[in-house]
């Protein structure tokens, strides 16, 4: 069976996508970098300005550039060759990162919210200008950095959650800036409470997609961006092939997709070619990077114990 050449194939693909490791390297540094020094700021500020606004948009900021590291983390450890045991490397890192990611947003949310209650029925003067000038310099540092993850995410979940929370960031601090303005002008305290209560609710917003993909890829579901019928549809047209079941979709990672299926061809088999060219088209329409195919003949006396349930 062309496994050998498929895995060979994978290989060469493996290395054009790690091609680019030193800019998403850097581009996770320079983001985690900034994006801390600039919370740990932000907090300091916010507490001095008495700001819930801009104490939701520093825990906010916090989670994601918690998140930020875990993502690069995984991100890395994505990059290490398979073992013995580890037979797939560390692939699947980058979707529990995902997830880790999402529970500590939810978490994040919460002790905000519960703040956030307390203010709006112990109101207290906000100090504007601190939160005007702060929430400026968080638009420039989160809406630069997000442009720096914009390439990577379309291809891999992991980065595309990186990109988000940096461009949900640069939204948020908008709104924080709008508010203090808006503050200034009419002198309603109970503007602050309720953008902070907004920037919350945008939070787990996100953190809701984000934990329903990264379940969906933990428990093996079908990837979102994967067509199941297309698939089905194309195996089925292939020639000889009478029947397709136990049809096997998951990710690997949240860049990877590994299939496997089983073909009934009671007239002839799948030549080393033709498994090549399967691969090959799998591969290019409907991304699936890792196939295995079974071939059997569909014999009464050997039939595959899988048949019934799949």
């Amino acid at each position: 069976m062309s496994h050998s050449h498929h895995h060979h194939h994978s290989h060469g693909h493996g290395y054009h996508h790690h091609s680019a490791p030193a800019s998403l390297n850097r581009a996770f540094a320079i983001a985690v970098i900034a994006n801390f020094a600039f919370t740990a700021c932000q907090i300091v500020f916010a507490l001095m300005a008495d700001s819930m606004s801009l104490l939701a948009d520093a825990a906010h900021n916090f989670g994601d550039v918690f998140g930020l590291v875990l993502a690069w983390g995984a991100n890395w450890l994505l990059s290490l060759p398979a073992r013995q045991r580890y037979s797939y490397g560390f692939k699947r890192t980058t979707i529990i990162a995902a997830l880790i990611n999402a529970l500590i947003l939810a978490a994040t949310a919460a002790v905000i919210t519960y703040e956030l209650f307390y203010k709006l029925f112990h109101l207290t003067v906000v100090n504007a200008p601190i939160v005007i000038i702060v929430g400026l310099i968080g638009i420039v540092i989160n809406g630069s950095t997000a442009l720096l993850f914009m390439k990577g995410s379309h291809e891999d979940l992991n980065i595309k959650g990186a990109f988000l929370h940096l461009l949900g960031d640069a939204l948020i601090s908008i709104g924080v800036v709008v508010a203090a303005i808006l503050i200034v002008y009419t002198k309603k305290m109970w503007l602050d409470p309720l953008v902070g209560l907004l920037i919350v609710s945008i939070m787990l917003w996100g953190t809701w997609g984000l934990l329903r993909d990264s379940i969906r890829l933990i428990l093996d579901a079908i990837p979102r961006h994967i067509q199941y019928p297309a698939i089905k549809t194309y195996l089925k047209n292939i020639s000889g092939v009478k029947a397709v079941h136990d049809l096997h979709i998951w990710g690997l990672s949240t860049k990877e997709v590994a299939l496997t299926v089983h073909l009934v061809m009671p007239d002839r088999t799948l030549s080393d070619e033709e498994y090549q060219k399967i691969n090959l088209e799998l591969k290019q329409q409907f991304r699936i990077d890792h196939a295995t195919l079974q071939v059997e003949t569909g014999s009464h006396e050997f039939a595959c114990a899988r048949r019934e349930t799949c």
